[in-house]
């Protein structure tokens, strides 16, 4: 039944689900290793009409997946759960070969979907109303009140490639859970992660027909989910131009939007210096730094700042850059060209600003070595915008209320943090920091898949984490029983 998982260095061609039936097209479109160059995978090049066919499906579909009952949903998302933790090896070699993430980072991700899986067939007990006193008001009286909360039918959900396992689990399990049907349409990136997992849902003894289908493709597929009126939630992680966008076509539907962020952190004077250049490392160039929480900008104490620019230099040139199959490799190479190019750009425009190169700015068999820039200053493009890349920007500041202002002085407000032994400034930045996670003496780039995430500003709209996202895609029915 799990062909597909036998032999992870085959060519496997994804497919289209339309519904639970398995569809393949004339035209293919090939993805390729953006390490080795090979074609690691094909998937279907989808039309309008195969999306506005998907979406016809799932709307009957959800008539059942309502009415489904919940021990079959909770038993669907555990039996899931516990098939992809037998191909763990497999899913993360697949991770590896279409978005080139490190080998030990992949099977990081593998557990963590599982993870969220489960997390969410858990969160599903506590998805429940509660009753309302109607008579607490002079003008009310006495009756048999609550409220409930119902699927809201369709979710249409668009996923990113920096985690194409994990961040489709935490939008389709949320979805499939609450007794919703769904449309994914995966990132063109990763198409074959997107699939194997899809297939996992669809062949599940406890599987739901028609409840999950998966289309492939660009702006046509996307538009033709964003504008069409049958789903009643719309789930997108992404950029924030195309975010801009689909909240312009989207009309009236909910739309849950994660779009990035430019995240910051102070390293106070009280800080353990050593402590946080290690974390800071690990927070900036993980995953090359193509994570939305990836840190970009610190703001070191002056009494500090030389020091630290030293250790954090010194760890990021000590960690492994190459090949993504290697275990000991911490960092691989980017997404694609463009991303590399756009790297090198912005570390030239910074240096011609006069910001100082301590570590990096080099390509290492094929990937952009992590990079540090200190002596950057606000006006300088690298840390007024989302660099996406293994850059992070070093910017001396005189006290807390200075470092503050320049975080908060941004379009994003996804993640922030803080290096700090002082515990009233501590209570300080989770007041001041205008962003939607804080977090106390580690980097931003921490997240938890059972926390609620999501930011502020231009950052996007609502929260993903199980509890959250079941929110999302639940719509309450208020009841009165005279």
């Amino acid at each position: 039944m799990f062909g597909i998982f036998e032999s992870s260095h085959e060519i496997h061609d994804a497919k289209v689900f339309m519904g639970s039936a398995e569809e393949t097209r004339e035209s293919n479109s090939e993805r390729k290793s953006p390490y080795s160059g090979d074609v690691v995978s094909k998937a279907p090049v989808c039309s309008v009409e195969d999306t506005q066919k998907a979406l016809k499906i799932a709307k009957v579909a959800s008539i059942q997946t309502a009415k489904s009952p919940l021990h079959q949903r909770v038993a669907w998302l555990e039996d899931v759960a516990n098939s992809l933790r037998k191909y763990r090896e497999d899913m993360a070699l697949t991770i590896v070969h279409e978005v080139a993430k490190p080998l030990a980072f992949a099977r990081v991700e593998v557990d963590r979907c599982i993870e969220t899986i489960e997390l969410t067939a858990k969160e599903l007990v506590a998805l429940h109303g509660e009753t309302i006193p109607t008579d607490i008001a002079p003008s009310g009286k006495k009756t048999i009140a609550y409220f409930t909360r119902v699927p809201v039918g369709v979710v249409a959900c668009i996923t990113p490639f920096n985690f194409p396992l994990n961040l489709v689990a935490h939008k389709i399990a949320p979805a499939l859970g609450a007794g919703n049907a769904v449309v994914l349409k995966p990132t063109p990136e990763a198409p074959l992660t997107a699939y194997k997992l899809a297939k996992l849902f669809n062949n599940s003894e406890y599987a739901i027909k028609d409840a999950l289908s998966v289309v492939y493709g660009d702006v046509a597929v996307g538009s033709t989910l964003v504008k069409s009126d049958i789903p009643r939630v719309l789930s997108f992680t992404g950029s924030v131009p195309v975010g801009n966008i689909i909240t312009q076509q989207a009309g009236i539907k909910k739309v849950s939007l994660e779009l990035g962020g430019n995240a910051a952190t102070f390293i106070d004077k009280s800080a353990d210096v050593c402590m946080s250049a290690k974390r800071c490392t690990f927070g900036a160039f993980v995953n090359s730094g193509q994570v939305c929480i990836s840190l970009q900008r610190i703001y070191v104490h002056e009494d500090v700042y030389d020091s630290f620019a030293e250790s954090i230099s010194k760890e990021s040139k000590e960690l492994k850059v190459g090949s993504p199959y290697e275990e000991d490799t911490f960092m691989g190479p980017l997404i694609d060209d463009e991303s590399l190019d756009r790297a090198k750009e912005w570390v030239n425009s910074a240096i011609d600003e006069g910001a100082r190169l301590m570590a990096g700015g080099v390509v290492i068999d094929g990937s952009f070595a992590p990079t540090v820039m200190a002596d950057v200053t606000d006006e300088m493009k690298i840390v007024c915008e989302e660099v996406f890349a293994p850059i992070v920007s070093l910017v001396k500041v005189s006290c807390y209320e200075e470092a503050i202002v320049k975080m908060n002085d941004s379009p994003y407000g996804l993640q922030f943090s803080i290096f700090t032994n002082d515990l009233k400034l501590t209570q300080r930045f989770i007041e001041d920091a205008e962003c939607g996670g804080v977090v106390i003496n580690d980097i931003p780039t921490l997240r938890f898949d059972v926390q609620p995430y999501g930011g502020s500003k231009l950052s996007g709209i609502g929260r993903e984490g199980p509890k959250w996202a079941l929110e999302e895609f639940t719509e309450i029915k208020s009841v009165v029983i005279c």
